[in-house]
């Protein structure tokens, strides 16, 4: 799809979108310093009031221990969090989105060196090939 959305972060995967919020869903509920927050089913809350949209799941989640220490710098990051990955089905495949934690610095004026922000990518990252199926 590539959207070239800035502070987006796009990664390109296979199945349904279902399917990578399986996956997403179980490696978050996997790893115990992550929290589920929520899943949201946007494809069936258009279906709900007669709109069609691409399947497309958004799951929440969080780590306190890397969030808090950003809202302790900005509170106005918890805007942005806790994180979320937004999967869309495409003729492709599937398509996995989030936000880049260099731009969530930048919009709240965090400091980019600040060490969290690298953890914070790298395990975005990481669950958006597993979402993807990429891992």
């Amino acid at each position: 799809m590539d959207l070239n959305v800035p502070g987006l972060v796009e990664t390109a995967g296979t199945g349904t979108a279902a399917e990578a919020a399986d996956r997403l869903a179980a490696a978050i509920e996997g790893n115990e310093k992550l929290r589920l927050v929520a899943r949201v089913d946007h494809g069936a809350g258009a279906d709900s009031v007669g709109l069609e949209l691409a399947p497309t799941i958004e799951v929440f989640f969080g780590n306190p221990a890397l969030g808090t220490p950003l809202m302790q710098l900005a509170p106005t990051v918890g805007i942005d969090l806790p994180q979320k990955i937004l999967i869309t089905e495409t003729d492709a495949g599937v398509q996995v989105f989030h936000n880049d934690p260099q731009y969530l610095a930048e919009r709240h004026g965090i400091d980019p060196v600040t060490p969290q922000l690298g953890v914070i990518a790298g395990a975005l990252q990481n669950l958006a090939n597993v979402a993807a199926g990429v891992s």
